[in-house]
């Protein structure tokens, strides 16, 4: 018998967290709920679920999400983070990114969109794990993919991604000098966000890989069609 899936809940609002928490025990999950910061930091110390939905703010930890999203990714490079707030301002969208989380959503959507979400995630592992297997090295010029164990390494020196970054310059870097859309970005990393969302994902790429190399320019933009990797000039 396939044993469940094991999500960690983090939610400090009773009536949610037990609405939530219904939703995704009826679609077969396992589910351990924490309502706030130091109970959920010391329940996941012991053992980290396979996804993770937390709200931003916990009782009198306006950021608290964010410290305990932030604590999951130094924890786990793959572990699936949402956030899950009622501040939905594209600062805490970006800030929630920035920190690793996979995705971010207002806490008034519908519950069969959080499931879908969800399932998404599930979906995105389970594929990335048979592309790991199928295509383990990713290699142009300066750039080295190494998709069984996620990680980039820009000449020689390893590039700290999160997982949806990482199968960015994935799809970017599978066929050099193909122009990929924002909406094709989304499908290929498996994620449900808006245009200026990914916007955000190219830009922290591009700023991690220019921390190592000030002169890096391989992700190009083209205007009004999307992005590309500019081939390694001959």
């Amino acid at each position: 018998m396939t044993a469940k899936r094991h999500i960690a809940l983090v939610e400090d609002e009773p009536a949610i967290l037990e609405n939530t928490r219904a939703a995704l025990e009826r679609q077969g999950y396992r589910v351990s709920t924490y309502q706030d910061l130091p109970a959920a930091r010391n329940g996941l110390a012991r053992r980290l679920p396979d996804l993770a939905i937390i709200d931003v703010g916990l009782n009198d930890e306006p950021e608290g999400g964010f410290e305990l999203c932030q604590l999951l990714r130094q924890k786990s490079p793959t572990l699936p983070i949402i956030l899950f707030s009622a501040r939905d301002s594209e600062i805490d969208v970006v800030s929630g990114l920035r920190l690793g989380a996979d995705d971010y959503l207002s806490k008034d959507i519908s519950q069969p969109h959080l499931l879908a979400r969800v399932a998404a995630l599930f979906r995105r592992q389970d594929a990335f794990g048979q592309a790991a297997e199928a295509d383990q090295l990713i290699q142009h010029g300066d750039l080295k993919l190494l998709t069984e164990n996620l990680q980039m390494l820009w000449k020689n020196t390893p590039v700290d991604l999160t997982v949806t970054e990482f199968w960015m310059v994935v799809s970017l870097a599978r066929h050099p000098g193909h122009v990929k859309s924002r909406s094709q970005l989304m499908e290929d990393a498996s994620i449900f966000v808006d245009d200026a969302t990914v916007t955000s994902h190219i830009k922290r790429i591009r700023r991690k890989i220019q921390a190592i190399d000030p002169h890096f320019d391989a992700i190009e933009t083209v205007h009004g069609l999307g992005y590309r990797w500019k081939p390694p000039v001959a």
